[in-house]
């Protein structure tokens, strides 16, 4: 099956949309196919400002409107104990929030932005997804991540090349509760990093402090910025580690 036969058969459809490639490229695709295609945003602690900002101008440029709802995920206490099964209680909530509001607006199928290349057998948020009915176009299609960047570029999408992006919460390590104020700290690092002219990092939680992991080909330029990033992190952070592995 190809995408075009997915949207033949499945013409009105609610689509978990993050503003990320893969569910970008499927709102494009599905619009394309003339399917009517319902983008939904969750708003958690979890997502940094500026995935919602991608996720409004992706749409923009389709010429859709997002329904952007919102979930205080740190209310519910399997999330925040944050142990090795944290994304499937998250995805759980989630998409059952979605479920209820796309069969209130008329929709019966939900589908999200999986692709190919996600190994379910390492992603225990896959489970929920398969729990709840949760179609994956992109996965049923056998469509890979490298596809579809490559599918986007040739649809003219500004997020063709946006580098993979994991939530807030993976910056915390397993089994270390969750708390708004790391997940501030997190957001408040990395986009300070990204201004200075960093791309595809993260900035990982180490007890108090901030763990880099910066592509080995930018690890050059920490050294040249070195003193405005201790300034600019150590205000909440009580040390600032570099990881020589890189990412």
């Amino acid at each position: 099956m190809d995408l075009k036969t997915f949207f033949r058969e499945n013409p009105s459809v609610a689509l978990a949309f993050s503003g990320g490639v893969d569910s970008s490229y499927l709102l494009y695709a599905g619009l394309h196919y003339g399917a009517k295609v319902k983008p939904y945003f969750i708003k958690t602690q979890f997502q940094p400002q500026f995935e919602f900002e991608d996720a409004l101008r992706l749409a923009k440029d389709v010429g859709v409107e997002i329904t952007v709802l919102e979930k205080d995920i740190l209310k519910i206490p399997k999330v925040v104990e944050n142990s090795s099964d944290r994304c499937y209680h998250c995805k759980t909530a989630l998409f059952r929030m979605l479920n209820e509001r796309a069969l209130m607006d008329g929709f019966s199928i939900m589908i999200d932005g999986t692709n190919a290349s996600d190994d379910a057998q390492d992603r225990p948020g896959m489970r929920a997804l398969k729990e709840l009915s949760i179609r994956s176009p992109l996965r049923e299609c056998g469509i890979t991540k490298a596809q579809v960047r490559q599918l986007s570029k040739e649809a003219g999408l500004f997020t063709w090349d946006k580098p993979a992006y994991a939530c807030l919460a993976t910056r915390i390590p397993v089994n270390n509760p969750i708390g708004d104020d790391l997940l501030v700290k997190v957001e408040k690092a990395e986009d300070i990093l990204f201004k200075m002219g960093f791309t595809d990092f993260r900035v990982r939680i180490l007890g108090d402090s901030a763990r880099l992991q910066i592509p080995v080909s930018q690890m050059y330029n920490i050294l040249e910025k070195r003193d405005e990033i201790l300034k600019e992190l150590s205000m909440d952070f009580s040390g600032i580690l570099l990881d020589l592995y890189g990412r």
